[in-house]
């Protein structure tokens, strides 16, 4: 479904990591599109059973995270890249309770950098974060990264996998 919505795309490009790649995985391209972002939805909502609430950091992970809220009925927050800097300095858009089970579900993870940081920002919320849901992991140290911080991350396709796929 990735490679048939135009979501795989060969150049060359420079990712959020700032890392240099031949590839480009834009989900957003792909869940725009009712189908495969039921799909998606369909296949993370196992993985987040015995999560309270899920999260998505914005932008590529919030229809992600609403999708699946929507399949699994668990609430979900929106976190936010960055403290908001104005009115509420919300970290956050959502509700969000201590004790809670939370589990983050992604676009893609490259070096997890960015997911690890929302991480932590919301753990100081008093909540317990020990999964992750990516659509595609590129298999760039993100798994590796997040497992420093207790985060195990889980993937519906790997780099490998995807490009696999994408081969006629």
């Amino acid at each position: 479904m990735l490679k048939a919505s135009g979501a795989l795309t060969f150049g060359d490009f420079t990712l959020a990591s700032g890392k240099q790649s031949p590839y480009y995985v834009d989900i957003k391209r792909a869940i725009t599109r009712p189908d495969v972002l039921r799909s998606i939805a369909r296949a993370m909502a196992p993985l987040v059973r015995t999560a309270d609430r899920i999260a998505g950091v914005e932008l590529g992970a919030v229809p992600i995270a609403a999708a699946v809220a929507m399949e699994t009925g668990k609430p979900y927050v929106i976190v936010r890249k960055k403290r908001k800097e104005h009115g509420t300095s919300k970290d956050f858009e959502g509700d969000l309770h201590r004790g809670e089970r939370v589990a983050f579900v992604e676009d893609v993870v490259t070096t997890g950098g960015t997911l690890a940081k929302a991480v932590v920002r919301l753990r100081s919320h008093g909540v317990t974060i020990t999964d992750a849901i990516a659509v595609v992991d590129r298999e760039e140290g993100g798994r590796e990264s997040l497992a420093v911080i207790g985060v195990a991350l889980h993937a519906l396709l790997s780099a490998k996998e995807l490009l696999a796929a994408a081969r006629p």
